[in-house]
């Protein structure tokens, strides 16, 4: 080996210095004092949460009989040592809801409760509502509340998705019940309570427990009454705040929970036994104050919601306003209360209270700066206040944009993202002499150059403007020469600065007649590809090399931040110097250059290009998938980025027909990509498509299932462990029937059946369907069926607000905004009942008895179960005009006779006069009146809900 060779060797493995072993979970069984030592240490690896999953893992490893059976896991002492030691991991982490809830899944946690009830002899196949805690033992008591503490939050907060909201009724609902009055009891108990240890975990092993010591009122860790009081109090809190939505009085239990969490919280020394976001118990209990007008705008301690809650009840509207421009600057309220004000405002509208449209407009035009400096997509609604704006609107506009920049220094990001909202905004005004205004404003001569300025307007007065961005030709690589050099520190630091090759050439020309050393090795940051890496430093030449090297991490680091102005730049010089002595190096470089030109098309595609790639990239992506040279380092990422591309730009004969057979069996990436575009080309027949599409559904099957032989990943979390048995917990595990409760295109091209649906992680599918929709939304916003899956799934997830909304946005885009009739295909009697749903849980229950009327058969009962409810948040008898059914009318006016309410009454019988409603009309004039107002009812509820 040469000396050069040695030391680069050298250096290589002396800047890797090696990883200790991971501690296997098996030599904890054969070490008993190894668990204490190894949590100890200040990073252990595997970390505790990491170790629980192993052990429970290897514990409820289902065995095989002699005739290949599997059978439910042995209960020997090999697994109960191993469940002990999972136990002994909690203990050492103090029982903490919070960092078991992060590191573990539920099946796992569950496990793991139920083993602590087990080992603290909670009575088996008791209720433990039906318990009296102050006659257990102290750990027993202590077990039961811990379970119980976890029950409620996850069932409340929907921490993973086996726990679907759909569930909650009433089997939940019940047990949910059951586990708060547990912690009310819980509540009662004014003695100190204790919690295992490892040290009575370990006399549980050694069946000490036989005298008493473990279950005996000194044994484990004291936790006093106020330590548990004030954690049962904030979870209790969170639990009735959660309930909140649809029960309005319980923010009031809410309310004075938190407001004993926050008194035990001042009256504690330590918090150590103390679990709780001080921040998030802060922000509970402003909300908890402002939804139960518990708030004294004098109070010192007056937070900024609490203020704008003071300024909207006094009805001093324009001081709201100047508030969230001031917040736009400050940026302190979060955006989801913002939304809310605005949201009450346009409730107020809906119920006649005049003089607030321009209140709304202007709440409106501030959420949409905010969101425009925050990178954030525009509102729907703002995007239709530009449709007919007046200049003082527009003024109005301009005014929150200058206001809404720091005076000082405007960050660069606040400074770029606000020149794209004044583009956006000239853009979207069909008014030219508003662009004018828009265009001649001060602030958008600052934001923008002149040459966007112009561009701009030229666009907007819709004429054709070609730049032509013409250079002469660049000389070759090769031709230029170097300068005089100067400091070395100096030129290091302009040769990682520098994107221009030439000059990067020129550096390093330089930097080799100063010294000889490797000068790749300057800046860590810049990195070439493994598969790569040992073909560029076996070039000879060492300035050659740094050239190389340099060049094309600098030319990678470009693409990845969508430089690809430079990128070519580098990419090119590179090749041009590589073409001279390594045709080896010369095909890596055009490989990645093919790479570069993808990424660029795709990118465009991804900004709103609707250019088709040029057929040059098109045959170079196939010359790529063909392409057979020996010895010729390849990068995986490079074919599997061709096969999405010819997938996105719907080249399926090519990968169903040209692809090479052995190409297929060497890359599942591009196996996926032959599947996915077999079954795209068969959809127009289902039944022909139905052979493909199953191949192609076993493989993501594949993709998604694990097994309880999973190797730990690298955050030491298992997919999928098997649940034991137990009546000890109150939690059952239900199957997760997400993918069944949301609807999507081509359902009926796959199987109906899963053979082994415990083996799919169905909380990965889950997560993974709502990320691929969201971004399927990104790039067609106006997809009605991805809109109906998108809002299925915050249907099944309780989120009944965003649900509305989006069912709404689905009605809206196939239908001129509600001009013409949705199409029945859209709004099935499956999306109304859900619409139904939403506004039920929400309590708008007059908007439910509207849309019972949408229904294929008109649902009587749930219109007349709704009407009855006399807690309505929506408008009511301002609904009234978009009920055409004189069944539901004349039960009105009974309802509201029934309860003296003379004026609603009169309103009802009102409508029923109508003639366009009398039922001896023709059949045409009665579908024309449910048109018109199912038309103008589906308008109102868009204001409401977009």
């Amino acid at each position: 080996m040469s000396a050069e060779a040695a030391d680069r060797v050298a250096a290589v493995t002396s800047s890797r210095p090696s990883t200790p072993l991971q501690t296997s979970w098996f030599e904890f069984l054969l070490d008993g004092s190894l668990l204490e030592k190894h949590l100890q240490k200040s990073n252990p690896d595997p970390t505790p949460v990491q170790l629980i999953v192993q052990f429970l893992e290897q514990a409820s490893k289902p065995s095989v009989n002699e005739q290949n059976q599997v059978q439910p896991p042995a209960d020997n002492r090999r697994n109960r040592t191993l469940k002990l030691l999972a136990l002994k991991v909690a203990a050492h982490m103090k029982w903490d809801l919070d960092s078991l809830e992060k590191g573990l899944t539920i099946p796992v946690l569950n496990m793991l409760l139920n083993e602590l009830l087990c080992v603290s002899k909670v009575p088996p196949g008791v209720k433990h509502v039906d318990l009296d805690l102050s006659t257990l033992p102290p750990t027993t008591a202590m077990a039961v509340i811990i379970y119980n503490r976890w029950a409620i939050r996850t069932i409340f907060h929907g921490c993973v998705s086996v726990f679907s909201p759909v569930l909650l009724s009433p089997q939940l609902k019940e047990q949910a019940a059951d586990s708060i009055t547990v912690l009310e009891g819980a509540l009662q108990l004014k003695k100190d309570f204790y919690v295992h240890t490892l040290r009575t975990l370990d006399l549980l092993a050694a069946d000490a427990a036989a005298n008493g010591e473990t279950e005996s009122s000194t044994a484990g860790l004291r936790i006093s009454a106020d330590d548990l009081h004030c954690q049962v109090h904030y979870d209790l809190g969170g639990i009735f705040f959660q309930q909140g939505c649809t029960d309005q009085p319980t923010y009031e239990k809410a309310r004075d929970h938190f407001r004993q969490t926050k008194e035990l919280l001042k009256k504690l020394d330590s918090t150590v036994h103390v679990h709780l976001d001080e921040k998030r118990l802060a922000g509970y209990w402003n909300a908890c104050r402002a939804l139960t007008g518990d708030c004294d705008p004098c109070d010192p301690q007056t937070t900024p919601y609490d203020q704008i809650n003071s300024l909207i009840r006094a009805q001093n509207y324009q001081a709201v306003i100047e508030a969230f421009i001031k917040d736009n600057v400050s940026r302190s309220l979060p955006n989801d209360f913002r939304r809310s004000v605005l949201r009450e405002f346009l409730y107020k509208v809906q119920q006649g209270e005049s003089g607030l449209d321009e209140v709304c407009h202007k709440l409106c035009v501030c959420n949409a700066v905010r969101d425009a400096l925050e990178g954030e997509i525009l509102s729907i609604r703002f995007q239709q206040l530009l449709l007919k704006p007046s200049k003082r609107m527009v003024d109005f506009i301009l005014e929150v944009c200058t206001r809404s920049l720091e005076k000082d220094r405007p960050s660069e990001t606040s400074r770029r993202n606000m020149a794209g909202f004044m583009k956006t905004l000239c853009e979207s005004l069909e008014d030219l002499s508003l662009v004018f205004v828009v265009s001649s404003h001060k602030l958008f001569m600052e934001l923008l150059k002149e040459e966007e300025r112009k561009v701009l307007v030229e666009q907007m007065r819709k004429r054709s403007a070609t730049i032509n961005l013409s250079a002469k030709p660049l000389p070759s690589f090769y031709d230029i020469p170097a300068s005089a050099s100067v400091n070395i520190g100096q030129l290091e630091q302009q040769l990682i600065l520098s994107l221009e090759p030439r000059r990067i050439r020129q550096i390093l020309i330089e930097l080799h007649g100063m010294t000889e050393r490797p000068f790749w090795r300057v800046n860590s940051k810049w990195e070439v590809p493994p598969d790569y890496i040992n073909v560029i430093l076996g070039i000879k030449d060492n300035l050659t090399k740094d050239l190389v090297y340099i060049l094309m991490a600098k030319g990678l680091h470009c693409i990845s931040i969508k430089d690809f102005v430079h990128a070519r730049l580098l990419f090119s010089a590179c090749l041009e110097l590589v073409t001279e002595f390594s045709p080896k190096l010369r095909q890596v470089m055009l490989n990645e250059m093919l790479l570069l030109e993808v990424r660029a098309h795709e990118t465009m595609a991804a900004e709103g290009s609707k250019e088709r790639p040029p057929p040059d990239l098109v045959s170079r992506v196939r010359g790529y998938l063909e392409m057979r040279i020996h010895d010729l380092p390849l990068r995986q990422v490079v074919g599997e980025e061709c096969v999405a591309f010819m997938l996105n730009w719907r080249e399926n004969d090519y990968l169903t027909l040209q692809v090479p057979p052995s190409l297929v069996m060497n890359n599942p990436y591009i196996k996926l990509g032959q599947l996915l575009a077999s079954t795209c080309k068969e959809l127009p027949g289902p039944k022909e498509s139905r052979r493909t599409a199953k191949e192609l559904w076993d493989v993501v099957v594949q993709i998604c299932s694990v097994s309880i032989q999973h190797k730990r990943n690298s955050d030491g979390r298992v997919g999928l462990i098997k649940q034991r048995e137990s009546s000890m917990g109150i939690l059952q595990r239900y199957d997760d029937d997400i993918v069944n409760e949301v609807t999507a295109e081509h359902l009926s091209i796959w199987p109906s059946t899963l053979p082994n649906i415990q083996a799919v992680d169905v909380e990965a599918v889950a997560v993974t369907v709502k990320e691929l929709v969201s971004y399927a939304l990104t790039l067609n916003p106006n997809n009605q069926s991805w809109l109906i899956t998108q809002a299925d799934i915050y249907f099944v997830t309780n989120q009944y607000s965003a649900a509305l909304n989006l069912y709404l946005q689905a009605g809206a885009v196939c239908s001129d905004f509600f001009t013409k009739a949705v199409p029945p295909d859209v709004y099935t009697d499956q999306v109304l009942k859900r619409m139904i749903k939403c506004c039920s849980m929400m309590n708008c229950h007059t908007q439910v008895a509207v849309l019972c009327q949408f229904l294929r058969e008109v649902d009587y009962m749930t219109a007349f179960k709704a009407l009855q409810e006399q807690n309505s948040h929506d408008a009511m008898d301002s609904f009234y005009d978009y009920i055409w059914d004189v069944t539901i009318l004349e039960y009105l006016t009974h309802i509201h006779h029934k309860r003296g309410e003379t004026e609603k009454r009169q309103i009802a019988i009102k409508a029923i006069g109508q003639t366009e409603l009398n039922t001896s009309n023709p059949e045409e004039v009665l579908q024309l009146a449910a048109h018109k107002r199912k038309k103008r009812f589906l308008q109102a509820m868009a204001k409401l809900y977009f």
